[in-house]
């Protein structure tokens, strides 16, 4: 059975961008064409009924002005008026004057039919509403209550007209906003998906370039791409070095390894195919090297997979204190002091940097005269930590202080150890982009070892 590598899954993911962009963009053009379509159709169709209703009122005002009461009391109009549909019956064109104790006066238009008109009020200002008491032509009325003179009555005046037309041109209206909305709407749509499509286009542009970034062997993306995405491949190639420097290191260190062990084994197998007298002897002589070379790689190891597992920070002082409670069990008759900033954080683990430090304190206990002194950022480098460790020993000459970093070089045989503290020292310092020097100390006199670490960058505020 075929076991699936995790590895080579596909990574969970929170959706498509071109899809949230789309939707985005379809809700707005929904939401803004519809407040839109809703107000223009509003405003259109009040428009229109408002031009209907003043016609009505014009031919309303035009009756009124032809009024007169004749010498029976009843009303006559002294000109006709200019539409000749109120002659034809049923055309949809009506006028209607009534007046209490009189006969209606219609307009010949309503043949044997009359307007149901609002009673019970008496209106200087005209009246309009839709009559609907024929179910087949709804009507629209304007009526008035108007006094004549030399006649008390108050005659009411109404003109009607049949909706049809008015519904008509309304209905027109909103089928040409329906289209022109539902056009635009289309159109806006497919302007946001080419803007989309467009736009997202450096994207797939990276996602190929990383393409034939793996498939060519390159390390490099260098096809230019929009300002926006320029932080995305700085990141990318900055992620690329790393590895490769990492790979790297490990290739060397590897390399080293090899080579390191290849001549005890060598030793090691002559003797056995030899038979020598004192090949036990020599297996733990090769044996005590090997074993040097393989802490020594271990600890680079170590401090290699602890810098990539993300942003590192240690306070320095707590570091220092750590150690010199430690060391001043094994080197009681050894002065200590420590003097300098207690907020310094460098950018290093805090297990790495008690190795460091351990190493380098107790080599100056060991080495030294019985006085160690440890400074930390005596100077004020804005990104830059320094450690100086002094004692006041024999110190190192200048010409052995290249050579003693050295794997295995040792200047007192005398003292146990194995050679491998300086160089384990300079070689983590060196993984978190630091470095080690040896000077001589000017207050005590013996070595003065500056350790010049990365500081922590300032956490933000969540």
């Amino acid at each position: 059975m075929t076991v699936s590598d995790p590895s080579a899954r596909t990574p969970a993911h929170t959706g498509s961008l071109s899809r949230r962009m789309m939707l985005i963009a379809a809700g707005w053009i929904v939401v803004l064409l519809s407040l839109g379509g809703f107000a223009l159709d509003r405003t259109l169709t009040g428009l229109v009924s408002r031009n209907f209703d003043e016609q009505l009122e014009y031919v309303m005002n035009a009756m009124i002005a032809s009024a007169e009461i004749g010498p029976d009391g009843e009303v006559f109009f002294n000109r006709p008026l200019g539409d000749q549909r109120f002659l034809e019956p049923n055309s949809g064109r009506y006028w209607l004057v009534t007046g209490s104790g009189h006969e209606n006066f219609p307009s010949r238009s309503l043949w044997d039919r009359s307007l149901e008109l609002k009673h019970n009020h008496f209106d200087k200002a005209p009246q309009l509403y839709d009559n609907f008491q024929y179910p087949d032509e709804p009507l629209r009325v304007i009526e008035r209550t108007v006094i004549l003179p030399d006649s008390p009555t108050r005659w009411k005046f109404a003109v009607a007209a049949s909706r049809e037309d008015l519904d008509q041109q309304i209905s027109r209206i909103r089928s040409i906003l329906i289209w022109s909305f539902l056009v635009l709407g289309l159109g806006l749509f497919s302007m946001a998906a080419l803007q989309s499509w467009y736009g997202l286009g450096p994207l797939r542009r990276v996602r190929l370039a990383i393409q034939h970034l793996r498939t060519t062997g390159q390390n490099r993306l260098t096809e230019p791409l929009p300002l926006e995405v320029q932080p995305l491949v700085q990141e990318l190639n900055a992620l690329l070095a790393h590895s490769e420097k990492q790979a790297e290191e490990a290739r060397t260190h590897a390399g080293n390894l090899a080579h390191a062990l290849k001549t005890p084994l060598t030793v090691v197998m002559n003797a056995a195919t030899a038979k020598a007298p004192d090949l036990s002897d020599t297996v733990i002589r090769e044996a005590a090297v090997m074993r040097r070379q393989v802490d020594h790689h271990l600890a680079r190891a170590r401090a290699v997979g602890r810098r990539a597992a993300g942003l590192s920070r240690a306070s320095v002082s707590e570091s220092v204190e750590a150690v010199l409670r430690a060391v001043t069990r094994l080197y009681e008759k050894t002065r200590f002091d420590l003097d300098g900033s207690r907020t310094a954080e460098v950018a290093i683990e805090r297990q790495d940097l008690d190795e460091i430090l351990g190493n380098l304190i107790e080599n100056a206990a060991k080495y030294g005269g019985g006085s160690v002194f440890v400074t930390i950022d005596p100077g004020t480098e804005p990104d830059w930590c320094e450690i100086w460790i002094e004692d006041d020993g024999m110190g190192i000459p200048e010409v052995e202080r290249t050579r003693i970093f050295d794997r295995g070089a040792r200047l007192d045989t005398g003292k146990p150890g194995t050679g491998l503290g300086l160089a384990i020292v300079r070689d983590v310092a060196e993984i978190y982009g630091g470095s080690v020097t040896l000077e001589e100390s000017e207050d005590l006199g013996g070595l003065l070892v500056k350790l010049r670490l990365p500081r922590a960058t300032i956490r933000s505020a969540a």
